[in-house]
């Protein structure tokens, strides 16, 4: 498989470039390895015919984002603020949806995108740019 070469998308999280919510060091840590290790591959491994990019998703409304969401505001009243002050931040001033993340990778999965090779990409609304 090696010699044939490929596409690998990777997901990370803009909370790895730009910390935002308190008490997430473990996530944090974990989501700052994805694109280390994307950016790992992507020098190794273009060689051989892999484009290899991260995506890095914030703000995206999903099911379960807004179960923990609940969940965690009954406990922690400074989680609900620091969701406040996300979505306040965004340009965009709404949340991502799933399909937003899933269009940006069936792009780079696509010959649409044959010279994007070590990318990080944000799908967040403009948080990071904010």
């Amino acid at each position: 498989r090696l010699k044939r070469g490929g596409v690998i998308i990777n997901i990370g999280s803009i909370e790895a470039i730009l910390p935002f919510a308190e008490d997430l060091i473990p996530y944090d840590i974990s989501k700052i390895g994805v694109i280390a290790l994307t950016r790992a591959l992507a020098k190794q491994y273009g060689k051989n015919g892999f484009r290899i990019n991260v995506i890095v998703p914030g703000g995206i409304t999903t099911p379960g984002t807004k179960a923990v969401a609940k969940e965690l505001s009954r406990f922690k009243v400074g989680l609900l603020k620091t969701g406040i002050q996300f979505a306040m931040r965004l340009p965009l001033r709404r949340g991502g949806q799933p399909d937003e993340v899933a269009r940006i990778a069936l792009v780079l999965a696509s010959d649409l995108s044959s010279y994007v090779h070590g990318a990080l990409i944000p799908v967040d609304g403009g948080f990071l740019s904010a």
